[in-house]
């Protein structure tokens, strides 16, 4: 017989809590330092807002333990709860240090801020373990923020970094790991890494640092897709031995350098570095540094080699001249392209006519103004047959109006038949309002796809605007790398939103925040008009299948009745339908479907069981809900299936499952969310309130 025990979680509150208590939800600890003595491996503590400081009772150092995870609120990056102090720690590397907190084994710090103000304190220290640091803010440290020794590997994902004294990161020794998604500003240095340590840098921001990047000794750090801008004194610094990479012709590095002040990239070194693919201006490069599939920056322009006259030094002229060398795209007989001249109908049908070779969707009645001998007329038959384009409702066509950008967008979305986009996205541009209703959700899958180019300024679309030659043949490279018919092309034009999507107005600190945003980017789930997501209220039946239909699409497994309550023109009968042909949901013995009663907790964790057939757990692994005896007969192997599978989430306590109380909205999203992930589908997402078993014996 297998035992096991549910995540147990502590909870600390510095302001309401004493350290005599038991560490529970309603009576809990007042000091971290309570917290972690009482911590096993595996174990989560909750933080409170407040402040956690000696005047408090905290000892410092505080040492989180091998698989322990301190918790704070991710979703603001720590905000209000603030982990502030300074204690002596003996470095196996570096001797005496002073620092706030040291992480070891597969610890686990997110969701807190950190500062030690000691001339040289250290935030966060980490000295040959593996853990992760997640959606922190680590601010005002003495010296630096973060330093990792000796053979250290951690995951340093979605932090800021700021106003830290000598560096926000610092990487020694034979450090490792992986530096993602953070934002490093206004520190002396951004990143300075030293002696072997290789880790990766990608898909970071650092701006407005004295330095960005530090490099010394024989450092091999690899920088990927970071943007590296307005650091007062410069962006890359190579000094000793060091050498980063920075790509290469079959990895193109995709780092973007611009509006550094004194260099971009100083080679401070005897040795030729290489950059590839990176957006990077030879006026800002200084020492040996030989580019390779490169485009320039100058003032915001591209220079490269063209065949016109008029694109030498414009911001679309790789754009152009790939299509060119594909034979998708011509200029005049003058040696011109006229960039900034605007496209004609019959023309923008010409160039989507040679750019894609899609099966004909629509049978296309002849246009009564496109003459059979018309130089464009085969080009805008196959256009328009292949859902690119189409007529007026007089038969016409009107070959020679200007296209307008509006148009041109939800022309390839509809051409290419993409979907997927999330409405929250339209939010990076400052002149939304102009976007017609009906062409919303083309702009957000649009965005979201990295179709968009905006030239000279990404966060304005001035979409009802005649659109350029130039912006046609940026949009449809784009296209063409969306289908994976081109590769990529590096530049500050693309619109590219940022990862964190805005929430709605009711979910900043919502404990389900994560999963919510995530189904919502995977436009699976979205919110109310008047912009907010309504986590706490409860889920009707409707709703729900509606969800899992979308979700997991599920194939047939059985036949479904036509419920006596659910019309064939209700806004869900087809989900429904699909939704128990696949063997999510089921009816009642009357027939019914009672659509509008509200979904259990329960109820979806059988269905996501029941829908997505799981392999059976044991019952034991019921034995860490404290209300476990609530748990309906029929239903404890599917609950059991469900838990092991970690698609169960508990808020506010992990130990109680509530199983007869309506699930919310909140609930709901966050396990259709784990069930995904349980399926392969999505990745993880760290909450203390995902159950989960630990196999500790056999009977």
């Amino acid at each position: 017989m297998v035992n096991s025990t549910l995540v147990a979680t502590l909870y600390v509150n510095p302001v309401t809590g004493n350290d005599a208590n038991a560490g529970s939800r309603l009576v809990p600890y007042k000091t971290l330092t309570r917290a972690l003595q009482a911590s096993k491996t595996g174990m989560i503590i909750q933080l409170a807002p407040g402040t956690y400081s000696t005047t408090n009772g905290e000892i410092f150092p505080l040492v989180i333990p091998a698989g322990v995870m301190v918790v704070g609120n991710e979703a603001t990056k720590g905000q209000g709860i603030i982990i502030s102090g300074s204690g002596e720690y003996q470095s196996e590397s570096f001797g005496v240090q002073n620092i706030t907190l040291l992480l070891l084994d597969d610890a686990s710090l997110m969701g807190v801020t950190v500062t030690n103000a000691i001339t040289k304190g250290t935030g966060v220290w980490i000295e040959s373990t593996v853990p992760t640091l997640a959606n922190n803010t680590l601010i005002k440290c003495g010296r630096e923020a973060v330093f990792v020794s000796g053979t250290g590997k951690p995951a340093i994902l979605d932090n800021v970094f700021v106003e830290n004294g000598a560096s926000g990161l610092v990487m020694a020794r034979h450090s490792k790991g992986e530096v993602l998604r953070n934002v490093v500003q206004k520190n002396a240095i951004g990143i300075a890494i030293s002696d072997f340590a290789a880790p990766l840098l990608a898909n970071n921001k650092l701006s407005e640092n004295r330095t960005a990047i530090a490099l010394s000794r024989d450092a091999r750090p690899v920088l990927r897709q970071n943007i590296i801008e307005k650091n007062s004194q410069g962006g890359l610094l190579v000094n000793g031995n060091a050498t980063p990479d920075l790509g290469s012709t079959q990895d193109p590095a995709g780092n973007i350098f611009r509006s550094n002040s004194s260099f971009d990239v100083h080679n401070a070194t005897s040795k030729k570095l290489v950059s590839a693919g990176n957006l990077l201006n030879p006026v800002g490069i200084k020492g040996l540094v030989e580019l390779g599939a490169t485009t320039e920056d100058t003032s915001k322009k591209v220079t490269i080699s063209t065949s016109f006259s008029d694109m030498t030094g414009h911001w679309a002229a790789a754009f152009v001249e790939a299509l060119l060398s594909k034979g998708l795209i011509s200029g005049f007989g003058d040696g011109t392209f006229q960039p900034e001249a605007p496209i004609a109908r019959a023309q923008y049908a010409a160039i989507v006519a040679k750019s894609f070779d899609l099966p004909q969707k629509n049978q296309v009645n002849n246009f009564t103004d496109v003459k059979s001998d018309f130089w464009a007329a085969t080009a805008i038959e196959r256009a328009a047959s292949m859902d690119f384009i189409s007529g007026f409702p007089d038969g016409t066509f009107r070959p020679g109006q200007n296209l307008t950008k509006i148009q041109a967008i939800v022309s390839l979305i509809n051409g290419l038949q993409l979907s997927g986009g999330n409405p929250n996205v339209l939010t990076v541009y400052r002149d939304r309002a102009q976007i017609p209703s009906y062409a919303n959700d083309a702009v957000a899958v649009a965005t979201q796809k990295l179709l968009v180019v905006n030239y000279p300024q990404t966060e304005l679309l001035e979409p009802l605007r005649d659109i350029t030659r130039a912006e046609v043949a940026a949009l449809i490279y784009q296209a063409l790398v969306t289908i994976g018919k081109q590769k990529p092309i590096i530049s500050p034009y693309i619109v590219n939103p940022d990862a964190d999507i805005p929430s709605f107005t009711d979910l900043l600190g919502h404990w389900a925040e994560g999963f919510i945003r995530a189904l919502v980017s995977m436009n699976l789930t979205r919110g109310f008009a008047n912009g907010s997501y309504q986590p706490d209220q409860p889920m009707t039946r409707a709703q729900y299948a509606a969800l899992v239909t979308a979700a997991f699409n599920p194939t047939p497994k059985r036949s479904a009745p036509d419920f006596t309550d659910v019309p064939k023109d209700f806004w869900a009968y087809k989900s429904i339908q699909q939704a128990a042909q696949g063997g999510f949901v089921g009816g009642f013995s009357d027939r019914t479907f009672r659509p509008q009663h509200n979904v259990q907790r329960l109820q979806v964790i059988v269905s996501l069981v029941n829908g997505l057939t799981l392999p059976a757990a044991h019952p034991d692994v019921l034995l860490g809900f404290s209300d476990r005896n609530s748990i309906p007969d029929y239903a404890s192997a599917a609950v059991a299936t469900a838990t092991l599978q970690r698609i169960v989430v508990n808020y506010p306590d992990p130990k109680q499952i509530e199983p007869t109380r309506e699930a919310t909205r909140a609930e709901v999203a966050a396990m259709v969310y784990q069930a995904l992930v349980a399926i392969g589908r999505t990745p993880n997402i760290n909450s203390p309130y995902i159950v989960s078993t630990f196999a500790v014996g056999n009977k």
